[in-house]
């Protein structure tokens, strides 16, 4: 059980936050230190009751992994893995210098150049 004075704390750090945030231009309710915490848990409730209801509705499965407990979680969370490695190496493939814009490039020689 926690203490009234440990209470008292946790308040005061979310009271930080959020002012921290403010002060910085957080201002819509989606991007608050609170909020982000608050839906990290309310969508890790979620993944956890639709995991925790396969074991009790039965799933026509087309593979033998489909019938798996938490086949489809796990498959989308390694799809995102996934697409951020892909991300990240197609960002590095097509990566260009931060000078690329800056001067045009050289087409044809101009007319007083003949």
């Amino acid at each position: 059980m926690s203490s009234g004075h440990e209470q008292v704390d946790r308040e005061a750090n979310r009271d930080a936050d959020r002012e921290q945030a403010r002060r910085e231009g957080a201002s819509h309710w989606l991007v608050q230190p609170k909020t982000i915490r608050r839906l990290w848990w309310i969508f890790g409730i979620i993944l956890a009751l639709t995991v925790a209801a396969q074991i009790f509705i039965h799933v026509h499965a087309y593979f033998t992994v489909d019938a798996w407990p938490g086949f489809y979680a796990g498959y989308g969370f390694l799809s995102c893995v996934a697409m951020v490695l892909f991300a990240k190496v197609l960002g590095w493939v097509l990566k260009r210098p931060d000078d690329y814009y800056d001067d045009p490039p050289e087409l044809a020689p101009d007319a007083d150049d003949v």
